[in-house]
This record gives structure tokens, sequence and C-alpha cells, in this order.
């Protein structure tokens, strides 16, 4: 028989050993981040502009694994059920913590508890854009053939649930028009069909439209933010071109499994607000209609916490529907 003495040395090893383990540094091997969308979106560009920052910081390489489908449910689930030690993390906009959870009935797990804050990275500017080849000069011109031709016009959006879809389904709701939703898996693939002439019109972040407006492919009409977007200062917001209360803001930020340890947490917060620090950041990140926004994890829980009261009416109004 096993004496008490024994058994309590015994766990006292044990309790070291794992103590020992995780008192590792962190980070001890490359860092994967889940983008719950195809490569060339917003989310995706913001990451891959700041990793080599975060690289430098951590002394390990951040690897990106781009996971499109179920409106970033399936990349949000892998990350959900890792190891809670910081080396498997997610970058995500709002559709997937806040109206995911409210389209998707029998999602598998919750983004409120089952994934840990950490910090926030870059507010994005988005447009309304159209194919240069359009008739279209204006909001009103967009909704005035939208009328003529009910059901006829067709819009893409990227990943049910995304800002792009909430503020097509709320210009069609707000206007009363009808049109034809497109669903894509990540804003690249959506741009490539936009160019071409395959849609009509798209809410697109700016990342992935700036070089077409550049190149004279596609044409702004109106911004769905509060204020006028930095890069497009003569292009008017969707509610001074005539729809009131016609408001979509975007913010992405990295998110952890349940149960990381804060220090780990402090840590990766560190790294993300030591490259927002970065003046050459900063500017790489504006040319791309990107606004770094630094601030700790408990501001990113904060503001998940209120977005989520403020987006509810703006999903139920959109009639947001799972694919």
């Amino acid at each position: 028989m096993i004496s008490r003495r024994a058994s309590m040395l015994a766990a006292a090893a044990a309790l070291t050993t794992r103590t020992g383990r995780a008192a590792e540094p962190f980070p001890s091997r490359p860092i994967r981040v889940l983008v719950g969308f195809a490569a060339g979106g917003a989310v995706d560009i913001a990451l891959r502009t700041v990793s080599p920052l975060l690289n430098e910081f951590l002394g390990q390489p951040i690897v990106v694994d781009n996971r499109g489908g179920a409106g970033g449910n399936i990349a949000a689930e892998i990350v959900v059920r890792a190891p809670p030690d910081g080396h498997t993390l997610m970058i995500s906009s709002p559709g997937v913590l806040i109206v995911n959870p409210v389209i998707y009935q029998t999602l598998p797990f919750n983004p409120a508890v089952d994934l840990v804050p950490i910090a926030t990275l870059v507010d994005v500017s988005s447009a309304l854009v159209v194919p240069a080849d359009k008739p279209w000069r204006s909001v009103a011109d967009l909704v005035a053939a939208a009328r003529r031709q009910p059901g006829r016009l067709n819009w893409g959006y990227s990943g049910v649930g995304s800002t792009n879809h909430i503020a097509g389904g709320m210009l069609a709701n707000l206007s009363g028009i009808e049109t034809v939703a497109v669903p894509y898996r990540g804003g690249g693939p959506l741009m490539t069909d936009l160019v071409a002439g395959r849609l009509d019109f798209s809410f697109s972040t700016l990342p992935p439209a700036l070089p077409h407006l550049e190149a004279g492919k596609l044409r702004a009409l109106a911004v769905p933010m509060a204020s006028r977007a930095r890069l497009l200062p003569d292009i008017p917001t969707v509610a001074e071109a005539g729809i009131q209360g016609f408001e979509v803001s975007n913010t992405c930020g990295f998110l952890a499994p349940r149960f990381t340890p804060p220090a780990v947490v402090a840590r990766l917060n560190a790294a993300v607000n030591s490259a927002l620090a970065s003046e050459a950041l900063t500017a790489q990140l504006a040319r791309q209609g990107l606004e770094g926004r630094p601030g700790s994890a408990a501001d990113y829980a904060g503001f998940l916490a209120a977005e989520r009261q403020r987006w509810l009416p703006i999903i139920a109004a959109s009639n947001i529907q799972p694919e």
C-alpha cells in the first residue's frame, strides 16, 4: 500500500512538472492565426501587414491560416477547440463574434464565452462600389435603377453575417429595394467578380477595393460609416447620400481560446500594441484604408460587449439567414 506521505510527494512532483511546463517562455513555437475567410480580404490583409512586427516582438513566426466557410465559424471552432496556450489564435471582425451566434441556431460554441479577447487591431473603412462601366454615379442612381428592375440587380458579400452583408441588407431595407444577394468566401473572390462586372454593386472593405478604385475599374458611391473615409474624402456617407440612419462600422481584433493564461494574453496584447506604435506601420495601414486601434484586452472585451447590444436590432432588420 502506498503511504499517505508517498502520495503527497507524488502529487507535489506532478504539480512541479505541470508548473514547470506552464512556466516555459512564451511563445515556444510558431503562432498560428486563423482567418475565417479566403485570402485577399481586409482582415487577411491587416494580419499580413502587421505580422512582421509581431514576429519581431515575439521571436516566433506568425502563420496565417485561411479557413473560409460557414461565415467564419469553421475557423472560430478550430480556435475554440485548440489548447489554450496562446499558440493558436484567430483574428476576426464583428460578424463571427456577434452576428453568427444570433443567426446560427445550432452553433456549437459561444464566442462571448469560449474566446478570450486579446487586442483590437484596426478599424476598417468600407465603401459602396460599382464596376466602372455601370451608369450609376450616386446612391440615388443605384436605388432608382433597383426600383425600376425589382430583383434584377445583384450584389456580393463575403460571408454570412459579415459587415458588408449587413450593409447590403440595410441598403435594401432602408431604401425599399429588392435585389439578389450573392455569397462569397472572402473579399478577394468577391472583388474578382465585381471588377469583371458579374456583380452590379457591393459594400467592400477598402483594402481589396482600393487598387481597383485607383485604376478606374471601380467607382465608389458612398461609405457606410458614420463619417467619411480618410482615403475617400470626396465620397459621401450613405446617410449624407440620403438614407438616414445608415451606419455600419468594422473593427477587427485578436482572440484566443478560453482559459488562455492571463500572462500569455498580456504578452500578446503587448506585441500588438508595440506593432501599432510603429509610425511606418501606421502609414502602411492608412494607405490601405486601415486605422490602427491600440488598447488593452479589457478595452477589446468592453468594445465587443457594447457592439453586441448595438448590432442586435441591425441584425434583426437585415433579415440575415445562415448559409
